[in-house]
């Protein structure tokens, strides 16, 4: 197998960033060979690598082997640097390249018995290395439904941050007239790769906030800890009298859209009944907190100002 002519065959893009922002976490800017992409922010794309490929998290296994002359793909949402080196907002749109926020997917004994093939790849990337990056962005996870004088409300969980931020700049870009609220749940702090630029972003405009919560810092589970607060989910923080508290502001269902995006539990994706209800799942998502707050839910054809993504 010539690795240099499957490289050649395969590959369409290049790796011009690469910053390893902890052993899980990672952000990368790929720029694609050829003229740059049209897409909208919030929409994602296939990033691909060879199954030849080096894995960051040890040697090729007999797995590896059976995919090793195959592309092994994924599609991941479209981020946004959002501040550029002069200390400037930059949007997806100012960028010949597109910026991607990735969580290194690690093997499980319990929950995930097989190494995954991809994201070990992807983390043994460097600046220089080609890629394979689909030229096809797509997704209905947009800013579509927005109108110059709505309030919006982003809410991700770890990387589910990366179109949210996309959103955001094109909002800030275009000279958004609403208020806008981004809030993110990670683990730990470190799990959180934009906090300079959301707090460049706060200074910018004074229509934006953005709000970070934890759920495994000291003070999330330490109770004698001088700054106990206990574990912070946005299914807490999005129930009126907090987000209030958080943001300055009320949601109010006729001029508010809230996107979200990452870990299903937290969306609280709903089953249509036969008789046009929505089951709900337990405990209580963001979305049954929300349509119990007047909003509805954006699905398939239907119009509503809840919208969501998940992760997986």
């Amino acid at each position: 197998m010539d690795i240099s002519e499957l490289r050649t065959r395969h590959y369409n893009a290049t790796i011009i960033y690469f910053e390893l922002v902890h052993e899980h976490l990672m952000k990368i800017r790929v720029k694609p060979d050829g003229d740059r992409l049209d897409y909208e922010p919030g929409q994602y794309t296939i990033l691909a690598l060879g199954g030849w490929e080096n894995r960051y998290d040890g040697p090729a296994t007999i797995a590896d082997e059976k995919i090793r002359g195959k592309l092994i793909k994924r599609a991941y949402s479209v981020a946004c640097t959002l501040i550029d080196e002069n200390g400037q907002l930059i949007s997806c749109r100012d960028c010949d390249y597109l910026e991607f926020y990735i969580t290194l997917v690690v093997r499980n004994d319990e929950e995930l018995p097989k190494r995954p093939p991809l994201t070990p790849r992807l983390f043994a990337l460097r600046e220089g290395d080609r890629i394979h990056l689909s030229r096809h962005v797509v997704g209905h996870y947009t800013l579509d439904p927005v109108g110059p004088e709505d309030d919006v409300v982003l809410a991700g969980t770890g990387t589910g941050e990366a179109p949210h931020n996309a959103m955001a700049a094109e909002l800030l870009k275009r000279g958004h007239r609403g208020k806008i609220a981004s809030m993110t749940c990670v683990r730990y702090r470190g799990d959180a790769a934009y906090l300079k630029e959301q707090a460049r972003l706060e200074e910018m405009f004074p229509n934006y906030r953005y709000r970070l919560y934890t759920t495994r810092e000291p003070e999330n589970l330490d109770a004698s800890h001088p700054d106990y607060v206990g574990k912070r989910y946005l299914q807490d923080v999005i129930r009126p009298e907090n987000f209030e508290q958080e943001f300055g502001w009320s949601i109010n269902p006729a001029s508010t859209h809230v996107f979200l995006c990452g870990n299903p539990e937290m969306i609280g994706i709903p089953v249509r009944k036969k008789d046009g209800t929505h089951e709900f799942p337990q405990p209580k998502g963001m979305i049954e907190i929300l349509t119990e707050q007047g909003m509805s839910l954006a699905q398939g054809h239907e119009p509503g100002n809840i919208h969501f993504e998940k992760y997986w």
